[in-house]
């Protein structure tokens, strides 16, 4: 089963750019359809990004197309989620997730999931 860490969170101004990562463990991540959610604080955990297993399909909440860019290099074992253009209302904790299940945009039931990393965005 893999492991997932992730790590880059922070606070920033809004207008500013973040990169988080998630770093994986275990079995070889290519076999894994990969994500990113968050949950504000107060508010249910929410879809931000998925990527399928080869790279090739992507797919973003309304709330962050054109913003955010989720990418993978399962050679180093890491998924990133390139976040510009920041505004308070994208503070939450960001979670990387895992699934073996085929990619389905938005709808990718995922299975496995980090610990988190906060990201706070001031005015």
């Amino acid at each position: 089963q893999v492991q997932l860490v992730e790590s880059g969170g922070g606070l920033v101004q809004t207008g500013d750019s973040l990169q988080l990562s998630c770093a994986t463990s275990g079995p070889t991540l290519s076999t894994w359809t990969m994500g990113w959610f968050r949950q504000a604080p107060g508010k249910e955990r929410e879809f931000v990004a998925s990527i399928s297993r080869s790279g090739g399909f992507t797919a973003y909440a309304d709330s962050v197309k054109g913003r955010f860019s989720i990418a993978r290099d399962d050679a180093k074992h890491t998924v990133s989620l390139q976040m510009n253009g920041l505004n308070p209302e994208d503070t939450a904790d960001y979670y990387c997730a895992a699934s073996l299940g085929f990619w389905s945009g938005r709808e990718t039931r995922f299975d496995i999931w980090g610990q988190g990393t906060q990201v706070t965005v001031s005015s």
